[in-house]
């Protein structure tokens, strides 16, 4: 017997996880000429993403995004996850982002102390 209550009716085939991450972003348009914004990730997945923004973004819309990723290479160096992707889903506060393509960077110059100024 199969208890319908514990049936997950989640539609995710990539297992979320929830994590705040420092995101820039900006939306590529032929012709234009964009913006980076700021935002925080909500929770991510190796195909998408979400992230709090200020303002809603189209749907469909391409997005170039820059994650901040919580560990260092050598103990030394940030890293960086880089993505492309489409706007799936929307609110005024909140953008899903299917990822097309992503690569991790690492920055070559040592991260700086907790608290340094440039």
């Amino acid at each position: 017997m199969v208890n319908v209550s514990n049936t997950a009716t989640e539609r995710r085939q990539k297992r979320r996880y929830e994590i705040q991450l420092p995101v820039h972003f900006r939306v590529s348009q032929k012709g234009a000429a964009s913006r980076w914004s700021n935002g925080v990730t909500c929770d991510i997945s190796s195909s998408g993403v979400s992230f709090r923004t200020r303002r809603p973004l189209p749907l469909g819309a391409h997005v170039e995004l820059i994650m901040y990723w919580p560990a260092t290479h050598g103990e030394v160096y940030p890293v960086e996850l880089q993505a492309t992707g489409l706007v799936v889903r929307g609110t005024p506060t909140r953008t899903a982002v299917a990822i097309t393509a992503h690569r991790f960077r690492i920055d070559m110059l040592p991260a700086a102390p907790m608290g340094a100024t440039a």
